[in-house]
């Protein structure tokens, strides 16, 4: 018998389609030479992971990294058929892993990146030529890799849903899914405190992101009129 319960909280399902449209608005804008509204898009993506991962540690029950990170066990009980989580199985917690562990690289090394023509990060005053450099390359290295992952998640997404014959998108606007009555493990926890907190802390970071606590750069000489 199956019964439908809350899965995904509002926070999470907004951080998902809010971070589909960031990512795509950063690959998009990058492509056309809009390198102000790259930025942006940039430190979009910042917020939204730097929220995902707090949430991660005080948001509801499948939103945390405890309830859906499991050892090598789990993620050989989910490819033998054994274990069939309601929230992100095992391989998808591998996935959530490596795209945010990407994407915090991409936008903090965009932070500090300098193509020497048309953008200069907002944290770029800090650190070295060489190391500017160096941060530079690499973020313009990874942007493949990103187009790998959207590829692969996409991918996963299908099989589940045409071959597994899975729900696994319309959850994602609901935050509801259907489960056997045994399974029932619906989300708790995440409450208006959480929220604020997590809310508290991207913003923090958005903050120095954006060279808050960079000193001012020194005047310009005065005009002597000669």
């Amino acid at each position: 018998m199956k019964e439908t319960i809350k899965v995904w909280d509002l926070p999470v399902r907004l951080f998902h389609w809010l971070l589909v449209l960031a990512v795509a608005g950063a690959l998009i804008t990058i492509q056309l030479g809009w390198m102000t509204w790259h930025g942006r898009f940039g430190l979009a993506v910042l917020g939204l992971v730097t929220f995902r991962i707090i949430w991660g540690l005080v948001g509801s029950t499948h939103a945390r990294f405890w309830h859906f990170v499991t050892g090598p066990g789990r993620l050989l009980a989910y490819l033998r058929g054994a274990y069939r989580p309601i929230g992100h199985n095992p391989l998808g917690a591998l996935s959530i892993l490596a795209i945010l562990g990407l994407l915090l690289f991409q936008a903090t090394s965009g932070l500090f990146a300098d193509d020497d023509i048309a953008y200069s990060g907002p944290l770029r005053a800090a650190v070295s030529s060489s190391i500017s450099a160096m941060l530079t390359s690499w973020h313009m290295r990874m942007e493949w890799v990103i187009y790998g992952l959207i590829a692969l998640h996409l991918a996963a997404v299908l099989f589940h849903v045409l071959v597994r014959r899975e729900t696994l998108i319309r959850p994602m606007f609901s935050g509801r899914k259907p489960v056997d009555a045994a399974d029932q493990q619906p989300a708790r926890g995440g409450g208006p405190w959480a929220f604020v907190f997590a809310l508290a802390v991207t913003v923090a970071v958005l903050w120095i992101a954006n060279g808050a606590l960079l000193p001012e750069p020194p005047p310009p000489p005065p005009d002597l009129g000669w």
